[in-house]
């Protein structure tokens, strides 16, 4: 019963939160200024959930592709919250009820995973978006157990062969330490069980997001740029266990 409680007061200043971020961005959109808000409230909803973030290193504010590992939906919202970036998620996010219609108000960059034929155009569309706020890549292509990185997929990273000028390239590694278990998708569950389980979780989750040290794509191409990227994230990874086994 004190999850089901938790879980209504949580939902209850999440949407108190979103009518005022609306508001706000209203305001913004009306003086037409770049409104802060989308990545405001993703970052507010973030804590509201229950996460307690700690930044570690300075994210670059334009002009940058961060690329970072994928474990769950917080995530999106602690990333946001932290850079003000947007984001390149699946097509099918984009019909998804509010959800859809909240990565819109974060200028999402949807693109479909299947549609081998359609990866140019959105190379370009991505190509476009650069050079003004971040915008974030989870190059696995999916979300993993938190335990070691999968595979990076990258077919995107061709936006960075040849790099926009000025295009820079940071890592970013989360790290949810001890709640790294209960974090992710458990036994299939949906999206939508797996939001309710950790809303309604009694206590905080710990979430460490590291900007790494910025890197210039030039010359390395798409497959350089993924492999440095996991270079450098695995030797945080690394560094990171070491401490806590100090």
């Amino acid at each position: 019963m004190s999850g089901y409680f938790r879980l209504a007061g949580r939902l209850t200043a999440i949407l108190a939160c979103l009518l005022g971020a609306l508001a706000l961005h209203g305001i913004w959109r009306l003086f037409r200024r770049p409104s802060p808000w989308p990545p405001r409230f993703l970052g507010a909803v973030a804590w509201l959930a229950g996460a307690r973030i700690r930044v570690v290193g300075q994210p670059l504010k334009q002009n940058v592709l961060l690329l970072a590992n994928h474990q769950s939906w917080l995530d999106i919202l602690a990333i946001a919250g932290a850079s003000g970036s947007t984001f390149v998620a699946k097509g099918e996010l984009r019909t998804a009820p509010l959800v859809g219609w909240l990565c819109g108000l974060n200028d999402t960059l949807f693109v479909e995973r299947g549609d081998r034929l359609g990866v140019a155009a959105q190379v370009e569309a991505l190509r476009s978006a650069l050079g003004g706020r971040p915008v974030t890549i989870f190059p696995e292509g999916t979300t993993g157990d938190g335990t070691a990185l999968l595979p990076f997929k990258a077919s995107l990273l061709a936006v960075a062969d040849p790099p926009p000028p000025g295009l820079m390239i940071q890592p970013v590694l989360l790290d949810y330490g001890s709640a790294t278990p209960e974090i992710g998708w458990i036994g299939g569950e949906s999206g939508a069980s797996n939001a309710i389980r950790l809303v309604s979780r009694a206590g905080t989750i710990p979430l460490t997001i590291r900007f790494l040290e910025p890197f210039d794509p030039a010359g390395l191409g798409r497959k350089g740029v993924a492999a440095e990227t996991r270079r450098r994230m695995e030797a945080a990874q690394a560094g990171s266990a070491g401490q806590s086994g100090v």
